[in-house]
């Protein structure tokens, strides 16, 4: 079985790595694309290839669509462009190309954009934060009244981003030259957020959040159409003390009802913080998280158990070690020997 995994994030590295250690399946070769010519995922894969820089949309449909005829792909994990592509789904059927998409193309749409997330989840499915959409100056000042007697601490985020880019804390009572000169992180002085309005009516969408100051989860999933194989928690401990594989039961529960509610597959990560009256939903990463090589650690192959229901065979028994306390070490590589060869042949693509 050929399985292709298109341009992503460097995590990917680590599933790679996984599948490499699965037993019980039938023997796989794993191709990995990126336009990135020292892309690190291309040390781990049995095969690697270059995608041309800038394609979008039917563009990129069509090149995907020659590289899975061309290299006879049998499954395309997909993450580039994957709520685009898995419109097409059809397309890669007729060349005998299965799609593995994390969710259907409705969903991947909602789960991106945090606003919209937070406004439609039931709440039955899982609990999220007391939140408020703005999206200007006045709205913004509404929603801190409408919190300032609720709760101690606020932060604010824009509805759309990755990687926790935008995330600050509302910081009431220092200034931002007292952030640089602590080394003060992800905190902004409120009067000068405010301030910084004044000189822009109108911008994208930003929540306004309760802040949450307990432990925080990131839950590192496999599923299959709907159904939640297994889940992994990684519990966040002070810095420098690792991470602990935990056990929360309302944690596993909102897993296991956000994995059916949304039909989700292949491998994901949810995270979680600790509030005042329990873990909340952060979001829904469609994409393993940079912490997935930790949560496998736990003794549970993750991506073992999607190839397996891919192949149609028996699930490898999941039997997470909890109370391990993990963490990950850095180590040197040479990214590849033949760079240059490589960048001649991206000059080309993009020719």
């Amino acid at each position: 079985m050929r399985i292709w995994f298109n341009k992503t994030f460097s995590s990917i590295s680590s599933v790679l790595m996984s599948l490499r250690q699965a037993e019980d399946i039938v023997p796989i070769t794993t191709i990995v694309s990126h336009t990135n010519v020292a892309a690190p995922a291309f040390l781990v894969a049995d095969e690697y290839a270059l995608e041309p820089k800038g394609l979008m949309g039917e563009k990129y449909l069509r090149w995907c669509l020659q590289f899975c005829e061309e290299q006879s792909i049998d499954v395309f994990w997909v993450a580039k462009e994957a709520r685009f592509l898995g419109r097409h789904r059809d397309k890669f059927a007729d060349l005998g190309t299965q799609l593995l998409l994390v969710a259907e193309p409705e969903a991947l749409g909602l789960i991106g954009n945090k606003g919209e997330f937070y406004r439609t989840l039931p709440p039955e499915v899982a609990q999220v934060m007391d939140n408020i959409a703005v999206r200007n100056k006045v709205e913004f000042d509404q929603a801190l009244a409408t919190f300032s007697t609720k709760h101690k601490s606020l932060c604010i985020k824009p509805s759309v981003s990755v990687f926790g880019l935008g995330f600050r804390v509302l910081d009431t009572k220092r200034d931002s030259i007292t952030h640089l000169v602590k080394g003060v992180e992800y905190e902004i002085p409120l009067h000068e957020l405010r301030a910084g309005m004044e000189n822009t009516p109108e911008f994208p969408e930003m929540l306004v959040m309760e802040n949450l100051s307990g432990h925080e989860w990131s839950v590192d999933c496999a599923g299959w159409q709907g159904e939640l194989l297994c889940a992994i928690q990684r519990r966040k401990l002070a810095a420098g003390l690792g991470q602990l594989i935990d056990n929360n039961a309302d944690i596993q529960g909102m897993v296991e009802r956000l994995t059916a509610h949304f039909k989700l597959n292949g491998i994901f990560n949810i995270q979680f913080k600790l509030g005042a009256h329990g873990p909340r939903l952060l979001e829904i990463n469609t994409r393993p998280s940079g912490g997935f090589g930790m949560a496998c650690l736990a003794g549970v192959n993750l991506a073992q158990l999607v190839v397996q229901k891919l192949q149609s065979k028996p699930l490898s028994a999941r039997n997470v070690q909890y109370g391990l306390r993990v963490s990950e070490i850095s180590m040197p590589v040479i990214l590849n020997a033949n760079t240059q060869d490589l960048s001649a042949e991206a000059d080309d693509l993009e020719d």
